[in-house]
């Protein structure tokens, strides 16, 4: 009787192992590469930083202004890519802070030295300090959510201001008041450094990027909504757009106690439709 018959299992022939093995050589291939793709992200947020250091050297401050803004894009993206296939690790988020720190560390100072000292006089240290106070505030912030992440936190919130979302305070201020931050009246443009800096090593609770690209909701309107206006502003009054997108971000934690009450006046059908 053959041995199909009896329910033994065929005796596995060359060709049939070298199909197995083939198969699960495209499945660990296609594992591989999906676990690859959030730190491609990753990288390209680096070195959008990094290039954006060198152009500052040079004097090229908006260029350098919209690769640090391209790394805000790219860090949304690689949590976001990560979390969808799957692939958060410990590489991934050590990598990641690491990227953070050149992106929105070390980049947004030294554009915001380089642009505040082009006047060359005696306020030049003042720009120093407050830039090196950002660059220690960024490392501080990185760190303390390295070693700090709590299973049981609420994930809609950080504890601090995020170091993309201090980062766009700046990219803000060079498009809209970059021609000021020259000159001895320009030292207004200290506290455009210091304030986001000392609020990312704050305990003041900032909402989360995460819950705005991976909204659970199986109808995310607003989201839609939110995004089709901000592509249009940034099409029409892109300094306008960005200054209010970064400033109401830094004074969302006042602005939203104090606006939260308009809330009860939207009709709640309208609330379930956008969210």
């Amino acid at each position: 009787m053959p041995s199909s018959a009896s329910g033994a299992r065929l005796p596995q022939t060359r060709r049939t192992a070298t199909v197995e093995f083939v198969r699960g050589s495209v499945r660990g291939t296609r594992r591989r590469a999906l676990a690859t793709l959030p730190s491609l992200f990753t990288l390209a947020n680096m070195m959008c930083g990094f290039v954006a250091i060198l152009v500052s050297i040079r004097g090229q401050y908006t260029l350098a202004a919209v690769l640090v803004g391209l790394s805000v894009v790219f860090d949304i993206a690689d949590g976001a890519v990560a979390r969808l296939v799957g692939a958060v690790t410990p590489f991934g988020l050590q990598f990641d802070s690491l990227a953070d720190l050149v992106s929105f560390g070390l980049a947004p100072a030294l554009l915001a030295f380089t642009l505040f000292s082009e006047g060359r006089d005696a306020w030049d240290p003042l720009g120093s300090v407050a830039c090196g106070l950002w660059v220690a505030c960024a490392a501080i912030r990185l760190a303390r959510f390295n070693t700090t992440i709590d299973p049981t936190a609420d994930k809609r919130y950080f504890t601090g201001m995020p170091s993309p979302g201090a980062a766009g305070v700046v990219l803000a201020s060079v498009f809209a008041f970059g021609d000021q931050m020259q000159g001895r009246e320009r030292l207004w443009v200290l506290l455009i450094i210091a304030l986001p800096a000392l609020l990312m090593v704050s305990t003041i609770r900032f909402r989360s990027f995460r819950s705005l690209v991976s909204p659970k909701s199986g109808r995310p309107y607003g989201l839609i909504a939110a995004v089709l206006a901000v592509i249009v502003g940034f099409a029409f009054v892109p300094v306008a757009t960005g200054c209010v997108l970064a400033y109401g971000y830094l004074l969302a934690p006042v602005l939203v106690p104090v606006f939260s009450p308009l809330g009860r006046l939207v009709p709640n059908r309208l609330k379930e439709l956008l969210t």
